[in-house]
């Protein structure tokens, strides 16, 4: 099977990068996809039984989606054709499509490879659909982004979704001792610089390879770096998020879920993740704010004030002296005790409005502005709370018709303590006056 050099035309003596001469030659080569790749997993079942199905690879950036579409080709005895959505049209998707319904005549399939298919629109994506129904080609896509956003819903129902895991410590410690196979010493880096080699590559095995080439091009002979040397030598690679796609949520939810399990570590870790990958603090503090009213609420009613003191001190600072007062809300957030009785009790009301229609409240706590309406009984037996001796008249408020219904069920933590205890008074003067008014009729 041609590599990737051969390929582009270039010859085998050409200067070639280290992830490329690295790159594996046999399934069982690829590292950190065991759950797929093994004799148990999905695709090593396919392999193991003779056959091949569409697939779209879902991964992470560097984590061997292209390698394993042209080793599954070479495994089944495919033609390998490859396309980048980010380069190709519908035009050269219809050529690609000829040369396999030819070759196919002449008893040989194909498995097309599309990079970055999500980047197809949704007319494009519906191209393939034909294609793939009567067998021309068996597709194999990959993509960084979430299928089920990204991908239309009858290509994914023609397609199976393999996920792949980003590369651990242990798949990326294989690479490296391939790598210093291939140049043919241990690179020079002492244990704990060895371990930062491996983090900055954050799961990224092509940058991993990129980093070892700059390592090892300080020779054989090179005192070994410390971490603080390794920077130096080499720069960390960027974190995979992007603020429109499916990092940019997936962070957010990671966030709010640990100040709801009142985990402030992790969600200080989430903060700084969106933080350093240059999420905007606004967008965060739009998100502490609900969470103060949703999952807190009346429990700790300071939670809703600390929240939207954290977004008029990032209004008043800026990054990067403004990002603490967020800090500080999320630890105030993920501290604080926790009631979700505001945001039930929102829901409750909300369907108990649609479920009961536009009736009217009763007479009593009607205004009566004009004559007319004083002389319709507008107003009529209305008490002043204020005058009653413990301030609460308890005089039903609810229209006239309708059974009195509890929305709001506060917790015994927190504030809501001292809350549920003065609904419950109140419940009991309710109860005292209806008996003293079912007495006297």
């Amino acid at each position: 099977m041609a590599d990737l050099f051969q390929t582009a035309g270039l010859e085998a003596s050409a200067p070639r990068p280290l992830a490329d001469r690295l790159r594996p030659a046999r399934i069982e080569d690829v590292v950190g996809q065991d759950h797929l790749l093994g004799p148990t997993g999905p695709i090593g079942r396919m392999l193991g039984a003779g056959r091949m199905a569409s697939l779209i690879l879902w991964g992470p950036p560097g984590t061997g989606k292209t390698t394993i579409a042209r080793l599954l080709a070479d495994h089944v005895d495919l033609h390998f054709e490859q396309v980048s959505a980010v380069f190709s049209g519908v035009a050269d998707l219809r050529k690609v499509f000829d040369a396999a319904r030819a070759r196919r005549k002449d008893g040989k399939g194909t498995l097309l490879f599309v990079d970055e298919i999500h980047r197809f629109n949704r007319s494009q994506q519906d191209a393939f659909l034909p294609y793939v129904e009567d067998g021309t080609v068996i597709l194999v896509g990959a993509t960084t982004e979430n299928p089920s956003f990204e991908l239309n819903a009858a290509l994914l129902s023609r397609a199976q979704v393999m996920v792949l895991n980003r590369l651990d410590d242990a798949a990326m410690e294989i690479m490296l001792n391939r790598a210093e196979a291939d140049i043919g010493h241990k690179l020079p880096l002492e244990p704990d610089a060895r371990v930062a080699l491996k983090a900055m590559a954050d799961g990224d095995g092509r940058f991993l390879y990129n980093m070892v080439e700059e390592v090892a091009a300080l020779g054989p002979d090179a005192r070994p770096l410390d971490t603080a040397a390794l920077a130096d030598v080499v720069q960390r690679r960027a974190p995979v998020y992007d603020k429109a796609q499916e990092g940019h949520y997936n962070l957010i939810s990671a966030l709010h879920k640990s100040l709801r399990g009142s985990d402030v570590d992790a969600a200080l870790y989430y903060l700084a993740r969106m933080l350093t990958a240059g999420e905007d603090p606004l967008y965060i503090t739009r998100r502490l704010v609900r969470f103060a009213a949703e999952d807190i609420g009346m429990a700790d009613p300071q939670a809703l004030v600390q929240a939207l003191a954290a977004k008029d001190m990032y209004d008043f600072l800026g990054s990067p002296e403004g990002e603490l007062g967020i800090v500080q809300a999320v630890i105030y957030l993920g501290t604080a005790p926790k009631s979700n009785a505001v945001y039930t009790a929102s829901k409750m009301a909300n369907a108990l409005a649609r479920e009961a229609g536009s009736l009217m409240p009763p007479m009593h706590i009607l205004n009566a502005p004009t004559r007319m309406m004083k002389n319709l009984g507008y107003g009529k037996g209305y008490e002043y709370d204020h005058d009653a001796e413990d301030g609460f008249s308890g005089q039903n408020y609810f229209p006239e018709g309708m059974a009195r219904r509890q929305l709001y069920r506060p917790f015994e933590r927190g504030f809501e303590r001292d809350v549920l205890k003065r609904l419950e008074y109140w419940a009991k003067l309710r109860a005292e006056r209806q008996q003293r008014e079912a007495g006297q009729q």
